[in-house]
């Protein structure tokens, strides 16, 4: 009799235990596979509507044109060039190979860089050129550049497009962006931006 109740108290118990754990599991499920995310993507459309949506930049024809957060390949030499990346700029493949210093594909890279740098900006001696435009970054996505790699590219926007240098160091200025918190990082110039702004300039 007793290990009758005893068994039935122990079914009970299970049956219990059971009946909370699938309570529970569906109170998280709802909770944050559902209520959090919709709260999550509210919130952000509310307060930061543009950095939840990408950071996308238009033209000014509102068209998207990229985002500010993922650099892009110029290879019109009347624009500003960004970073060297190995992975071209995909978004879906972040990342770099990682070349030792002496690694010979790197070598052979940075070597055609300088040589299409020598032939591109024939005004510009290679002593200034600033290793950012030389070299890949660690995401290859990087879409800034120092705002030393801008200024040293101005000679040749300015005989390609006719637009004066001085104004053109102008573009560099307005798009500087400053360190974050005015601590941390470098000074740094969004080269998208500053090809949007350069083509309103050339519209003038």
């Amino acid at each position: 009799m007793l290990n009758n109740e005893s068994n039935q108290q122990s079914s009970v118990s299970k049956t219990s235990y059971f009946i909370s754990i699938v309570r529970l599991s569906a109170v998280l499920i709802i909770l944050c596979g559902i209520v959090y995310p919709l709260a999550s993507t509210a919130l952000a459309q509310v307060f930061m509507p543009s950095q939840a949506n990408g950071s996308l930049l238009k033209n000014s024809r509102g068209e998207v044109v990229g985002s500010e957060l993922i650099g892009q390949s110029f290879t019109d030499p009347s624009l500003f060039q960004g970073r060297v990346s190995s992975i071209n700029y995909k978004a879906e493949a972040s990342g770099s190979n990682n070349y030792g210093p002496s690694n010979p594909d790197m070598l052979q890279r940075i070597s055609d860089s300088i040589a299409q740098w020598k032939k591109d900006n024939p005004e510009v001696p290679i002593s200034q050129l600033p290793v950012d435009l030389i070299t890949n970054s660690g995401s290859g996505l990087d879409p800034h550049i120092s705002p030393a790699a801008a200024r040293v590219q101005i000679p040749r926007i300015s005989n390609l497009t006719g637009i004066p240098a001085d104004q053109l160091e102008e573009l560099v200025v307005k798009t500087t962006e400053g360190r974050d918190l005015g601590l941390f990082g470098e000074e740094r110039v969004n080269v998208l931006k500053l090809n949007l702004a350069l083509s309103e300039l050339s519209k003038k």
